[in-house]
């Protein structure tokens, strides 16, 4: 088998999965559903591992099948191969195979079973194209093709309101991003006459001066429109914590550990573009800082279990998005892996819970639940501890990798140090505060539903618990940075990459590699702050929380309300919209244009009296509205006999 035909074999296997059980699912037992879409993903997976154990270390760009060929422009069905995207395959296709694994036995008794698993292969074989794409063109479609996928498994329980809402919401606020994402890819052809990575990296590495300042800088800021939408950044995102109402393991594979991630992905691929545009890059990393603070402060008062979890993966990516802003893009694609792992796993955990519930999501009925259902306590702390970036689990060092980058990163990454590490304790604070409300005290659930005890998960949920548990721990160790007796291997696989953006060692590095200990040291401190006052507010003294609530009632009530910015959007921006398309288009173009050109069309024999009459009548738009087609008609002759 060719190079290119193994590396398409990656997408296909779960594309072909998605087919058998799109296809034949419903006629099919759930077993055989379940087994087609397991074996898919492990094929996937296997193949995976095996490319990445046997990779020579030079960048492979494949040729494809010719896609697009038109005056002088051509995009081809052609897939690059380096170290990053290694990475990424690894992480897509092993995470994504423990959440099918997890999904098994999650989904078992729900309706739709067929059709999940062939959404979620499909998810599967989108996320695989957007990271194997040769070029710009190839990547937007599996840009696109996750976001269908997203749409439908957020949807997933179309018949609940709450859920198609959702996933309508995600699919409109993504189309925001992907119309940035569209206009970048313009501006490349018109400035590089190509879309493919090598062309239109090896030209900017031989004339990085052809192109001014302005036209990266537009480009990039165009590129970080449509990452901030798929990523869930400052301003679009909003439709993340809605998406909490498709099932936990959409929850996360999508939105956790692979789709949410395809922004940084995308900025790190194109870091050439954006190493030439500084201020695009500053404004990278303050959405970044300021969406990791942000969201970090509406997690703190949140009671619904997936909705904490939520908005710290929207937080995390904050993380992910300030090291791009750095130009450390090696730490964020670092913080993306470990991220993976734990936020994988709590989400996993967290829909232990629920099971063990029988569906309950709300913290304030919960509680005691650590001897009931004692695995997934266990694996849920270990991500607990990750994701609160506690020694010497995975968090601490990707997250340490970032902060040590913006102190180091001039006055304005002294900084953003600070908003990172103030954020680094609310998430420690916020993520015990679950640990507390889910697992100790007595349980809070109406009495009626004593009789109900909670129970453990089958083995085919607790199995990936267990794996993510110990990535979550050790996995960060392949980071394990020099200033505390590591060799980071992870930014050493990563340097051919990013080689001209990495922070070169100099003659001062035993002062910095003292200075990173300091303030790994410092990080620490910070998150077992965090968790000291979870433990006073939650275990030591419950009904402080409260009493403080009352007290300070205005923030209590702007952090628990999101800072309304929903409701802002609805009325500045969703309800002017809907109304202008039910007076305009639906009223004045449907009703009165094309319903009345119908009704004209129909009454050849209209006479003068009775168009008299007609517009007396109230039917007067109708004509309007002719006249107005016809005028639009002659400006647009007008302007093209001018051409």
């Amino acid at each position: 088998m060719s190079p290119s035909l193994t590396y398409w074999a990656l997408p296909l296997l779960p594309l072909a999965g998605s087919g058998l059980n799109g296809f034949f699912g419903s006629k099919l037992p759930r077993p055989v559903v379940g087994t087609i879409a397991l074996l898919s993903t492990a094929g996937s997976f296997c193949l995976a591992a095996w490319l990445f154990l046997n990779f020579t270390g030079d960048a492979l760009s494949l040729p494809g099948a010719q896609w697009i060929a038109v005056s002088g422009f051509h995009a081809d069905f052609n897939l690059y191969v380096d170290h990053l995207t290694l990475i990424m395959l690894m992480v897509v296709t092993g995470v994504g195979f423990l959440i099918h694994i997890y999904s098994a036995g999650y989904m078992a008794h729900e309706e739709g079973y067929w059709r999940f698993f062939s959404y979620l292969n499909l998810f599967m074989f989108f996320m695989l194209v957007l990271v194997l794409a040769g070029n710009f063109l190839l990547m937007f479609v599996g840009w696109e093709g996750v976001g269908l996928a997203s749409y439908l498994l957020i949807g997933f329980y179309f018949r609940r309101p709450s859920a198609a809402s959702a996933g309508k919401k995600a699919f409109v606020v993504n189309r925001i991003g992907d119309f940035g994402f569209l206009l970048a890819m313009f501006l490349l052809i018109s400035h590089f006459h190509t879309l493919d990575y090598t062309s239109v990296f090896a030209a900017i590495q031989s004339a990085p001066t052809a192109l001014t300042t302005a036209a990266y800088t537009a480009i990039a800021l165009l590129m970080l429109l449509g990452a901030t939408g798929k990523s869930a950044q400052i301003p679009l995102y909003v439709w993340l914590p809605d998406a909490m109402e498709g099932p936990t393991p959409v929850s996360a594979l999508i939105h956790a550990a692979t789709m949410v991630t395809a922004g940084v992905y995308m900025i790190a691929r194109s870091h050439l573009i954006f190493n030439h545009a500084p201020s695009a890059l500053l404004t990278v990393a303050v959405i970044g800082a300021a969406t990791a603070f942000f969201a970090a402060t509406i997690g703190l008062v949140q009671t619904d279990i997936k909705r904490v979890l939520a908005y710290s993966t929207i937080s995390q990516l904050g993380y992910m998005f300030l090291a791009c802003g750095l130009a450390a893009y090696s730490a964020a694609i670092f913080h993306l892996v470990t991220h993976a792992f734990f936020k994988a796993l709590l989400f996993l955990a967290a829909g232990s819970v629920i099971h063990a519930l029988n569906g309950e999501q709300d913290m304030r009925r919960m509680g005691g639940l650590r001897k009931y259902v004692p695995l997934t306590f266990w694996t849920m702390t270990a991500g607990t501890l990750a994701i609160a970036g506690i020694f010497p689990f995975a968090g601490f060092f990707s997250k340490d990798a970032i902060l040590y980058e913006a102190f180091i990163g001039g006055p304005g990454g002294k900084i953003l140090w600070i908003v990172g590490l103030f954020t680094a304790f609310l998430t420690s604070f916020y993520m015990f505060r679950l640990w507390y409300l889910t697992f100790f005290g007595e349980r809070r659930e109406p009495a009626d539903a004593q009789a109900d005890h909670p129970h453990e998960s089958p083995w085919s949920m607790l199995a990936p618990l267990v794996l993510l548990a110990i990535l979550s721990l050790a996995g960060g160790w392949i980071g394990w940075p020099h200033a505390l007796g590591g060799s980071d291997h992870f930014a050493a696989f990563l340097a051919p990459v990013f080689t001209d953006s990495t922070i070169a060692a100099s003659t001062e590095a035993a002062p910095v590699a003292h200075l990173e200990l300091i303030l790994a040291i410092v990080s620490v401190l910070v998150a077992l702050l965090g968790w000291f006052l979870a433990d006073l507010f939650y275990r030591r003294r419950p009904n402080l929380p409260q009493s403080l609530a009352q007290k300070a009632s205005g923030i209590y009530g702007l952090l628990s309300g999101k800072y309304w910015i929903d409701e802002l959007y609805a009325v500045t921006i969703v309800r002017p919209l809907e109304a202008g398309s039910e007076t305009v288009l639906y009223r004045g173009v449907d009703n009165t244009l094309v319903d009345g050109a119908g009704r004209a069309a129909a009454d050849s024999t209209l006479s003068a009296g009775s168009i008299v009459r007609r517009m007396q009548s109230g039917n007067i738009r109708s004509y309007a509205g002719w006249i107005a087609l016809g005028a639009a008609a002659l400006l647009i002759l007008a302007i093209e006999v001018a051409r």
